[in-house]
């Protein structure tokens, strides 16, 4: 856990900006117009448990599209067997592509949250964080990635049978016909109208299994100690040759 995500610090600030955009002149409301106003709070708290832990997550209640690329990307040093290595070892992380129009250019981003781990009793000495998570409700578009190794559990469509870490630690994801980098997963496929709901990255002191972030919805793989990344539904590679398409920032109007 030597690093702070960088994806992290992209979402805070992203939050921050909403924050601020969303202020606005307040006035007092009378009975009437109470009973006649409808909306939905920027932040949602939810507090559940499971397992024996308990789970605070502040969800923002927005949409972001988001355009940009992260290289050399390393948390954590786990390692594996005894060898030094880091948790996520992505070579590089794009978020958009500009080689296929203006569609293409950014990643929809449904409602992020961040999701705190406790356990222990409330008010007593043995009251700990365990952990926490950053995630998505939902995330659309084309994402380019080429991953050196990965601890988590991931799968993936690649046209030649299902890829996936079922969570495994510290690992390549390989195509089940033999193709060894998968670079360009698109969520969804071809399309931008699938979502896949079950984005999440943790970093945590044990293994935890998070409650379902949808009402309904299904609970995640055990995420593992140290960093961890989830990702399965509804993701599709579109290409394997390991060349992430390119992702430069739109000049003019």
């Amino acid at each position: 856990m030597s690093r702070t995500p960088q994806a992290v610090l992209l979402v805070a600030l992203a939050l921050a900006a909403g924050a601020d955009a969303a202020r606005a002149q307040g006035r007092p409301l009378d009975d009437g117009e109470l009973s006649a106003t409808w909306g939905q709070a920027l932040l949602d708290l939810t507090n559940t448990s499971l397992n024996g832990y308990e789970f605070s997550r502040i969800t923002l209640n927005a949409d972001i599209n988001l355009s940009t690329t992260m290289t050399g990307l390393k948390l954590g040093t786990h390692g594996v067997d005894g060898v030094p290595g880091s948790d996520i070892d992505i070579a590089r992380l794009s978020f958009g592509r500009s080689d296929a129009g203006d569609a293409k250019r950014t990643v929809l981003i449904n409602n992020p949250y961040f999701e705190w781990v406790y356990t222990g009793t409330a008010g007593s000495a043995d009251r700990q964080v365990v952990g926490m998570r950053l995630g998505f409700q939902g995330l659309s578009g084309d994402v380019g990635m080429t991953m050196n190794s990965v601890s988590g559990a991931l799968s993936m469509d690649t046209g030649n049978g299902i890829a996936s870490l079922d969570g495994k630690r510290q690992d390549t994801l390989t195509c089940a016909s033999g193709c060894t980098t998968v670079a360009l997963p698109s969520v969804g496929g071809v399309t931008t109208t699938a979502t896949s709901t079950d984005f999440f990255l943790s970093v945590l002191k044990s293994a935890v299994t998070y409650p379902a972030v949808l009402p309904g919805g299904a609970t995640a793989a055990q995420a593992q100690a140290g960093f961890w990344l989830n990702w399965t539904n509804n993701l599709k590679a579109l290409n394997t040759t390991g060349l992430v398409p390119p992702n430069i920032p739109k000049t003019g109007p």
